[in-house]
């Protein structure tokens, strides 16, 4: 699946309304179903007795979510969506993955996620594995929903993982976070630096370049979201995510250094 599916370009979307990665493909997923002509699935496939023939993907979600629905219901249905996604490609690769949505955020809700660790990096990590599960999943598998949402949890753990044990390390190497630098003497008269002298000497020392500053001040400082910076350049948010992970730990210790210098 091509990331600009999971991920709308902002100009879509106002900067009121961005979402994270999990509620930018739900509004993909219910554009594509309430349209004006929306995608449909055959309704018997969750109901006995449907008022029609065929109704909206969203709907289809909502019965397949639903206690009521029997098992071998969930079976036929998601079956038949992964089978449109293998044979017919975009939308359905999109519509399959958006499947999972509500099962997605009731995991992540229940996610022990390092408080440094944002949820849009561990919501994008879990779309990419679905995404990836999805290409090779077998149609034919028992349960083949339960492939997807054990790809996600198997790849959002170890993102979590990750996070925890750097950050362990980081906490014993003595990591220095940019604003405690900022409040450090870092001149002969004891001026306090702010972040943007930080990540600017960072530059000059060619230890980030001038996008990977740029980029920190943007989401760290600004607050921007990661989707509209991927967006203007082109790339996917997870990675965008990676880069700003390899550029910080290039500045982290670059920090350090300058702390043990003092």
């Amino acid at each position: 699946m091509h990331h600009r599916h999971l991920h709308p370009s902002t100009a879509a979307h106002p900067q009121s309304t961005l979402r994270s990665p999990l509620g930018e493909l739900e509004q993909t997923f219910l554009a594509l179903a309430r349209g004006s002509e929306p995608l449909t699935l055959p309704a018997h496939l969750v109901c006995d007795e449907p008022d029609r023939a065929a109704w909206p993907v969203d709907r289809i979600r909502t019965h397949l979510a639903h206690p009521s629905t029997r098992a071998d219901q969930r079976e036929q249905t998601w079956r038949e969506v992964v089978r449109r996604a293998h044979a017919l490609g975009e939308p359905w690769d999109v519509v399959a993955v958006a499947m999972t949505v509500p099962v997605l955020r009731r995991m992540l809700a229940r996610l022990g996620r390092p408080v440094h660790l944002e949820r849009a990096e561990v919501e994008q990590e879990a779309l990419a594995a679905v995404a990836t599960a999805l290409r090779t999943v077998d149609t034919g598998a028992e349960r083949l929903d339960r492939e997807l949402f054990s790809a996600a949890d198997r790849a959002v753990h170890r993102l979590v993982y990750t996070a925890r044990r750097h950050a362990t390390r980081e906490t014993g190497a003595h990591a220095v976070p940019l604003d405690h630098l900022c409040s450090t003497s870092q001149t002969d008269h004891a001026e306090p630096v702010d972040e943007l002298t930080v990540l600017a000497r960072a530059v000059q020392a060619r230890v980030v370049d001038v996008a990977e500053a740029r980029l920190i001040a943007r989401t760290r400082l600004d607050g921007e979201p990661m989707s509209r910076i991927a967006a203007e350049r082109g790339v996917s948010v997870r990675q965008l995510y990676r880069h700003r992970s390899a550029a910080e730990q290039h500045l982290a210790a670059y920090l350090r250094r300058q702390l043990e210098s003092l």
